[in-house]
């Protein structure tokens, strides 16, 4: 009979799912970075920001926590990533 035939008779059929197998054992866990140490990391050391791409200044810019939008002037993106290192250092 039809699936609709099935569904007026009170017929269910339930699919069987198949749960994926995870090994989590020590060694093939990885530690997520802890983000608070890469903003201290990436904040401490000083870049010079003149001798980066926009595609290079978004990337940095990721790893202190800002998006940053390479439709803008480079010299804006810097002023951003200055202005937002300049934030972090006083949290």
């Amino acid at each position: 009979m039809s699936r609709f035939g099935d569904l007026r008779k009170g017929v269910t059929k339930t699919p069987a799912i198949e749960t994926p197998v995870v090994d989590t054992t020590p060694s093939s866990v990885e530690e997520p970075p802890r983000p608070e140490e890469e903003v201290a990391d990436a904040v401490s050391g000083e870049k010079n920001f003149s001798n980066m791409s926009k595609e290079e200044l978004e990337e940095y810019g990721r790893t202190i926590g800002i998006e940053l939008d390479r439709r803008h002037s480079k010299k804006k993106l810097i002023k951003q990533l200055e202005e937002h290192i300049d934030y972090l250092k006083t949290v």
